[in-house]
């Protein structure tokens, strides 16, 4: 499973859906949702989040495991070092080996200050970088003390994520090369919202793999925008995202219209970009915060 799809992040078109499971004990509905929608026909892969914003979710890699066995497509699961010490991680990286859930998708986590639950303190032991560590040793057989496995594990494929946009480029190039270096495979930039930073960033990949003698693969993060409230959001208040001015500017105009056609101009926007993208580098990683039919009209 996890070969050709290594080979297709490295040699061929790669496209992957993320998936956000719910505050549930259930994640079959999500499943369910996929599968009546064909989407597991139109993309390469997926991918499950882990609490994003401390906000109490189904865990990632029981989410992971359970969309590889229903669609038979790999999955990177997310793994957060908000919410494990470095025992929980290897403890956890096990486990899900067994099951055939290997590749990880390394974050340092959001705040436990957001979370939605009470006095809920965030573990923080290291980075994201510790957990691409901790991959590459239990690669080599050994826990991080240095104590061989009794059961080596299957090759566990790590993945990292970067910001899509800095305002010093320097800063941006510098954190890539230390994931490159930590040993990431895959790249998944925040969502890019422009050719020229899209190839900005590829550029930066190129000179990050030269310095570290690597060949990690740039996935780009995408996002589809169909409403002015979202463009503003992503703007001002996520670091690392950088909204075109004409964007905005063209949302702006369309809300004073109609709902239908602020939907109607931010969907052009987006489905266009995704074909840009596409015919630039076709690596791309889909976010749609769970908007599936969303996600639909834009593979199709």
């Amino acid at each position: 499973m996890f070969e050709p799809f290594i080979d297709k992040l490295r040699y061929g078109t790669y496209i992957t859906l993320e998936t956000t499971p719910s505050r549930s004990a259930q994640f079959s509905p999500t499943i369910e949702k996929i599968a009546a929608l064909g989407l597991d026909k139109l993309v390469d892969g997926f991918s499950t989040t882990d609490n994003p914003l401390a906000k109490l979710k189904y865990n990632a890699l029981f989410a992971a495991m359970k969309l590889q066995e229903r669609f038979g497509k790999p999955t990177l699961a997310t793994m957060s070092m908000r919410d494990r010490n470095r025992i929980a991680l290897q403890s956890d990286l096990l486990g899900a080996n067994e099951s055939n859930v290997r590749a990880i998708l390394a974050l340092t986590g959001d705040s436990a200050h957001s979370s939605d639950q009470p006095h809920a303190k965030g573990v923080f032991e290291g980075n994201s970088k510790l957990l691409l560590d901790i991959i590459t040793t239990l690669n080599f057989g050994t826990d991080l003390a240095g104590q061989k496995l009794i059961a080596p594990v299957q090759e566990i494929y790590p993945f990292a994520v970067i910001d899509a946009y800095a305002k010093s480029a320097a800063t941006l190039q510098k954190k890539m090369a230390k994931k490159v270096s930590h040993g990431a495979i895959g790249i998944i930039t925040q969502p890019v919202y422009d050719l020229e930073n899209a190839k900005k960033l590829l550029e930066m990949m190129e000179n990050a793999n030269s310095e570290n003698n690597a060949d990690c693969v740039l996935i780009l993060g995408y996002f589809p925008i169909t409403k002015l409230r979202t463009a503003r959001f992503l703007d001002e208040n996520v670091p690392g995202i950088y909204v075109p001015n004409a964007w905005v500017e063209a949302l702006e105009k369309a809300s004073l219209i109609s709902p239908e056609e602020e939907y109607r101009v931010g969907f052009e926007l987006s489905k266009n970009l995704f074909e840009e993208l596409k015919t630039l580098h076709p690596k791309i990683h889909i976010m749609t915060a769970n908007q599936f039919e969303l996600a639909k009209a834009i593979l199709s």
